[in-house]
């Protein structure tokens, strides 16, 4: 499945924007697992790294990494950068499931 076929969903699909590189990106993948346990089959929630999907970042203007960005049905509903606690996030998919 294409990361546009992906985020054409009609399940909200959360994608994190980051890189290896990036501290607060590393600070991210455990919130993001948690989520996914917390939010289950109402969401999908994807890592994009930018470094090796340059393309994606510039279609969506990444900026800076982390970049959170909620789609569905391929629309962005949602876009925030940096560490983002999960109560929010899971508050933010709730909003859209």
């Amino acid at each position: 499945m294409t990361f546009a076929e992906i985020i054409n969903s009609e399940k909200p699909v959360l994608v994190d924007f980051y890189a290896e590189w990036c501290g607060p990106c590393k600070m991210m993948a455990p919130l993001l697992l948690e989520l996914a346990e917390k939010v289950g089959e109402q969401a999908t929630i994807l890592k994009v790294d930018v470094d090796k999907n340059p393309g994606a970042a510039q279609t969506y203007h990444i900026r800076g990494v982390p970049t959170l960005i909620l789609f569905k049905n391929g629309e962005v509903k949602w876009r925030q950068s940096g560490v983002v606690p999960v109560n929010m996030l899971q508050q933010v998919i709730a909003q859209y499931a």
